[in-house]
């Protein structure tokens, strides 16, 4: 049986790292390359690297630390492939083939795509044909309006035509490789996954869905692995607090039985 996969979201905005509440407050959590590192050592299946910046500007700002800052983000796409060897996907800016092409040339294994797919769905289409639907993520940010889950894009400030419902149908029968489901709602709340959204969509689609947006505690990542059919539960703010975060909260996980890969240290 496929085991189930946790996975941790790495948020970059203009050369830092940070952390997400709501999609509108964020806090700095520095060195956007060491936490790659760590996360690696502490047995991550895999890692989701999203760029988030508005601009262009990538700068650190922080001489005194010895670290060369990189002016942008693919030069920090680079930079991580070096030390870490667990599968990275990487999002944001993504508008054209040779976006994503740039991207895996300097390491990436695939790419997240958002708001470029809701423009123009074809988009993904394009994409599995060119790379294979293996490649492509399809990252869905839904809010709840008027009690029904709405589709947003462009970091969460616009609201689309779609309901997740035909959203996920879309991204189906366009050749999606896979689902990272986030609930702008529950982003940095810290009070638990929207079981409700995780289980529509699972229950709705046969491509894999990465449930994403309120982890407070390992418990949660129990709660969607065991009361929906998500095939992956990741998280942000949650594994940059606690040292070898990733080793215990898989050990949690494996303890209770769960169909996930037995937690291990990696010396890098």
């Amino acid at each position: 049986m496929k085991k189930k996969r946790l996975i941790p979201v790495l948020l970059l905005k203009n050369g830092y790292l940070v952390q997400s509440k709501s999609f509108k407050h964020y806090q700095n959590l520095g060195n956007p390359i060491h936490a790659v590192k760590r996360l690696s050592q502490w047995g991550s299946d895999e890692l989701i690297y999203l760029d988030i910046s508005k601009g262009e500007n990538y700068d650190i700002e922080r001489d005194d630390l010895k670290y060369k800052n990189r002016p942008n983000f693919l030069s920090i796409i680079e930079q991580v492939s070096k030390v870490t060897f667990m599968p990275i996907t990487v999002g944001g800016k993504i508008k054209k083939l040779f976006d994503v092409e740039k991207r895996l040339s300097l390491g990436a294994d695939k790419i997240s795509i958002n708001s470029e797919a809701i423009v123009n769905y074809n988009f993904i289409s394009d994409l599995a044909k060119e790379f294979g639907s293996q490649c492509v993520v399809v990252s869905v940010d839904v809010k709840v309006v008027n009690n029904k889950y709405k589709v947003f894009s462009h970091g969460g400030t616009k609201i689309s035509k779609y309901e997740i419902e035909e959203w996920v149908d879309i991204i189906e029968k366009s050749g999606g490789g896979e689902i990272l489901l986030n609930s702008i709602d529950r982003d940095g709340a810290a009070t638990g996954y929207d079981l409700n959204l995780l289980e529509i969509v699972s229950n709705r689609t046969k491509i894999p869905v990465i449930a994403c947006g309120g982890v407070g505690k390992w418990e949660h990542f129990h709660e969607a692995l065991t009361k929906t059919k998500v095939d992956a539960v990741s998280a942000a703010n949650i594994f940059h607090y606690v040292d070898q975060s990733v080793f215990l909260s898989k050990k949690y996980l494996y303890e209770k039985e769960l169909n996930v890969r037995k937690p291990d240290l990696i010396n890098i």
